[in-house]
């Protein structure tokens, strides 16, 4: 017989939705379960996808930088690679430090927590399925179960040379010959990480460029490193088939000026993710999907069915982690009775190749095709002394500003280490700032932060390190 617990608030998933939900819960004196079928914390981000593939790039980057330094008069020998010792290091040391660190987190907040899965049987009870199998029956309920890959079923062919990105994650070994499919965030990363250990990597794209999301003088300085270190690049492409063979994954394409068949050691399947509420019950609960596969929530984070919430993936794009943290905080107080409510300005993206691409607010796309006015400050790092000192003036950063009051809109950068400048960005779109707000704040010299400040300053004439033709004054 299953054992029967009666809860405030069932939290479903352990992600980074979930965990922050349950420790936040946790924190304003609310007893949580947190459910979750992984044998460790942490979700698909810090099990399977954004941890582990931002240490890869982290020695892809190095890889890269001990090439590159020859032309700055340092010399080092070829990179050996240690497959096992790599795989050790990403799995032991990186994943499963933080893994280690959640749990001992949910111990110290006194949530409890069990492993299985969680299927709905009514709008306030679940079964959970596993290691002991419990009738859950709560008060309140936040589902934060994330998304899967997106692999097509003609492409479901049962041979592990097709992966998705859990598995290229897992570095099963260095290929010769890697076709990655789809030209997205996701595929880019796991391609460049690849090919600084020695693979030949092709992408094929569907759509007529790769990172279709982003404003294209970004993605520019991007995919022309790419295409250095990529075999080929191949958009406005399809692929028609895949067909296992001996020698490897044959691969037939469509598309102009490409070859028709192309054989590869493995393939990396990118083309998307979906919410993952397969198998949840969620009609037992009263719970109806949108027509994308999504639990539809208001700005409360909130279902149609009362106690139960939902956050992250599983609520609407965009898919980021950081996204699902901000709604965790929302949903547990709104269970709370704070009036709480999901309205951000910005929700920053960063793509984590090199160089990086990271944007917060208003694109330039998108403030064209919602016909919003707007003026485009652009600052080239060739002007910038840190860019120079450190040999990465390929960048590039841009701020769109309302032409009238000059507040920031939007802003987008490419360039070296891009993640980790787009924070003040948002908290400018955030605070309603204008771009004298961002020049009159002082920037540390020399750093690369410096160009969002140059670029804000373009908003009231010339920036001091790039010459524009100031407006003649009435």
């Amino acid at each position: 017989m299953s054992e029967v617990r009666d809860v405030p608030l069932l939290v479903i998933g352990g992600g980074p939705g979930g965990y922050p939900a349950a420790l936040h819960a946790a924190d304003h004196g609310l007893k949580t379960l947190l459910v979750d079928e992984d044998p460790k914390l942490g979700g698909v981000c810090l099990n399977r996808g954004c941890i582990p593939s931002k240490a890869l790039l982290h020695v892809a980057k190095l890889i890269r930088e001990s090439h590159e330094a020859a032309d700055w008069g340092l010399n080092f020998a070829k990179p050996q690679l240690d497959l096992p010792k790599l795989r050790d290091f990403v799995q032991g040391k990186v994943v499963g430090k933080l893994t280690g660190g959640i749990a001992q987190l949910t111990k110290l907040r006194k949530v409890d927590t069990l492993r299985g899965h969680a299927t709905f049987t009514s709008p306030n009870t679940v079964e959970v399925t596993g290691e002991t199998p419990t009738t859950v029956r709560f008060e309140k309920c936040i589902v934060a179960t994330g998304s899967i890959p997106a692999v097509p079923k003609p492409w479901q062919l049962g041979d592990d040379r097709i992966m998705d990105s859990t598995g290229a994650l897992l570095l099963p070994d260095v290929p010769g010959k890697l076709l990655v499919i789809g030209g997205g965030y996701i595929g880019l990363e796991i391609g460049s990480v690849y090919a600084a250990l020695g693979s030949k990597v092709t992408v094929v794209e569907a759509l007529d460029g790769i990172l279709a999301m982003a404003d294209r003088d970004l993605v520019r300085p991007l995919e022309a490193k790419l295409k250095k270190e990529f075999e080929a690049i191949f958009v406005n492409t399809k692929v028609a088939s895949l067909k296992p063979t001996p020698a490897g994954i044959v691969v037939a394409l469509e598309g102009k000026d490409v070859p028709a068949e192309l054989t590869f050691d493995r393939v990396l399947v990118s083309v998307g993710r979906r919410p993952n509420t397969a198998n949840l019950g969620l009609d037992k609960a009263g719970i109806s999907l949108d027509s994308k596969g999504f639990i539809p929530v208001d700005k409360q984070r909130r279902t149609a069915v009362a106690g139960i919430s939902a956050i992250g993936d599983v609520a609407g794009e965009p898919g980021l982690a950081h996204k699902a943290t901000a709604e965790a905080r929302v949903a547990v107080e709104a269970i709370l009775g704070e009036p709480a409510e999901w309205n951000p300005r910005a929700i920053p993206a960063v793509i984590f190749t090199d160089p990086e691409l990271a944007w917060a607010g208003l694109n330039e796309l998108e403030a064209k095709k919602q016909g919003v006015p707007h003026e485009v400050l652009k600052f080239n790092w060739g002007a910038s002394g840190r860019a120079v000192a450190i040999a990465r003036t390929e960048g590039l950063t841009k701020m769109l500003v309302d032409p009238e009051s000059k507040r920031v809109l939007g802003v987008g950068i490419v360039g070296a280490g891009a993640g980790e400048m787009i924070a003040e960005s948002v908290l400018a779109i955030e605070m309603g700032a204008v771009a004298r707000d961002v020049l009159e704040s002082i920037h540390p010299h020399p750093t690369l932060s410096e160009t969002v400040m140059e670029s804000a300053e373009l908003a009231y004439g010339g920036a001091t390190h790039v010459a524009r033709p100031r407006k003649a004054v009435k």
